[in-house]
């Protein structure tokens, strides 16, 4: 588990090779070295500069750190501080940081929406700055080349709406949740409700731009196609600093149908969820069956509801007579139904209400300084869970209480694509299963039991899912499956999550890392390692 309650004044006890004395440097000094070398770099005054590098004496530090943090674990008193947050406004200020950090000998780590469930973006038990990029946000959207320039600082709301703005024919496959970075999102892999007619984000880009370990600003052309595979899916901050992404749209109809179908386990939820696996990763691949399983009270008896979150491309009654053939314990009715266009049905999939009256402008709030408690873990399942596993699954959840999972069907257009194209590698898997546990106190206590109930559970599904490796997604980061301390040992730290994250593709990241960043300067807690060096 990552120091996570490492105080913050220690931080600075260590030798920093840029400074002489033996006396450890003191924040102020290391801000002013970091401001002069950056207004060296940037060729800018640095009155100029201090509106876009924040020490921690900064009156507005405080809330620019907590405008990104999306996990209350990681907003506490003792989480440990970065010593500056630098907040980009063009390319030139991002080589900059890059450059003046490696000299300073600090650890850089790179936010743009703040939703690494583990805080990887923004928290370090090593001395360490920020990199916040969510001022680097354009959305660029050429209706014509059906593509887009996307920074790294924009959120999937902000695609969406730039996207809605210029056609109304027109999506992208991406995540649900609005406030998401795009930086981390495509960088890991980013799968959303039309993985199965378009694949993942990754399966749908034409170029990108990064910022290397020396500086420089390269394009796909100019960092090659090995680096350019290494970023579409293989987590962008172990490489460089990526400053967006080109994207091909997709086309969408201008009608597409969402319905949400619940059902308990006196009502078939075991068999909804059982026949779930046979049709969600094989049925027509415009439609995309999410599966929630949460345990509750109802008529004050401990149960559990399984809930069925759909989005068709097409219209209602297309759905309802696929479903009525394939899949009838769901019961689907047209009632259940509402058609509305496809950026609707992203303000419907975000849970707003009434997504055909609403004002699609929410979807540009970012929503800053918010923050729940939570955890996630992830899964992969091979072969179908047999009915008296689905009965056993529900008994353990009543019994942790609280924590719930999310079923997320492949198959479709996601088999297509082979295993070594990108570096996610879990192609050819039926679903991929979170695990998700969230609370709104802040408590050690509480928290240590919600942590647990996702250790045992994680341990009950083991005879269920993927096994050697126990496979895991980059995006719903985990700690719990293995860290890297960055020391003699690195590569084969680095290799036990590695190949649970991208399988024999980590053979390939370790050699890319290698090439592009050999002292690994790029790094947190789970980033690629370098290949060990030979004796």
């Amino acid at each position: 588990m990552i120091a996570t309650q490492t105080v913050v004044s220690v931080l600075f006890f260590v030798s920093v090779p840029f400074f002489s004395s033996a006396a450890p440097p003191s924040s102020d000094s290391i801000y002013e070295s970091f401001v002069q070398c950056f207004s060296d770099k940037t060729k800018s005054p640095q009155t100029q500069i201090t509106d876009n590098v924040f020490s921690q004496t900064n009156p507005s530090f405080s809330s620019v750190l907590r405008a990104y943090i999306r996990n209350g674990r990681f907003n506490t008193s003792s989480t440990p501080k970065p010593t500056i947050i630098v907040t980009p406004r063009s390319e030139s200020h991002v080589s900059a940081a890059v450059t003046c950090s490696k000299t300073l000998n600090f650890l850089l780590k790179i936010r743009s929406g703040g939703h690494d469930y583990e805080g990887l973006s923004y928290i370090s038990d090593k001395p360490f700055f920020i990199l916040d990029m969510s001022n680097l946000r354009d959305v660029s959207v050429d209706i014509a080349d059906q593509s887009a320039w996307i920074s790294a600082g924009a959120t999937l709301g902000e695609v969406y709406y730039r996207i809605w703005e210029k056609s109304k024919v027109h999506g992208f496959p991406a995540g649900v949740c609005p406030t998401v970075g795009v930086g981390g999102h495509i960088s890991g892999g980013g799968y959303g409700n039309m993985l199965r007619k378009f694949g993942l984000s990754v399966d749908n880009l034409i170029d990108a731009k990064i910022v290397d370990v020396n500086g420089q600003i390269l394009d796909r052309k100019a960092m090659g196609e090995d680096l350019f595979w290494a970023i579409c899916g293989g987590g962008g901050a172990s490489f460089g600093v990526v400053l967006g992404y080109k994207v091909k749209l997709v086309p969408v109809p201008e009608t597409v149908t969402v319905f949400r179908v619940e059902k308990y386990m006196d009502s078939g939820a075991v068999d909804m969820v059982h026949k779930w696996q046979s049709i969600g990763p094989k049925t027509d691949r415009n439609l995309f069956l999410r599966m929630l399983i949460q345990p509750v009270t109802r008529k004050k008896v401990k149960t559990v509801r399984a809930t069925v979150v759909a989005l068709f491309l097409g219209r209602a009654d297309e759905v309802v007579a696929l479903l009525r053939k394939e899949f009838p314990e769901l019961n689907l009715k047209k009632e259940n139904c509402t058609e509305m266009t496809w950026f609707q049905s992203a303000l419907w999939w975000d849970n707003r209400v009434n997504p055909t009256q609403i004002d699609p402008k929410v979807f540009l709030d970012r929503n800053l300084d918010r923050a729940n408690f939570g955890k996630r873990k992830s899964d992969y399942v091979v072969s179908e869970i047999p009915r008296d596993g689905i009965e056993s699954l529900f008994k353990k959840m009543i019994e942790l209480g609280k924590i719930g999972l999310v079923f997320n069907p492949y198959g479709g257009k996601m088999a297509e694509v082979t295993v070594d194209a990108s570096t996610f590698p879990h192609r050819n898997k039926l679903f991929k299963i979170q695990y998700s546990v969230t609370w709104q106190e802040n408590s050690v206590e509480i928290e240590k039991g919600f942590l647990n109930q996702a250790n045992v559970l994680y341990s009950f599904m083991t005879g269920f899912v993927s096994k050697n490796p126990r496979n895991a997604y980059l995006n719903y980061r985990d700690v719990d499956i293995g860290v890297n301390n960055h020391g003699a040992n690195s590569y084969e730290e680095g290799e036990v999550y590695g190949r649970k994250y991208f399988g024999d593709n980590f053979d390939r990241l370790s050699k890319v890392k290698t090439a592009v960043d050999p002292d690994n300067f790029f790094r947190n807690e789970q980033s690629i390692p370098t290949l060990p060096s030979k004796a």
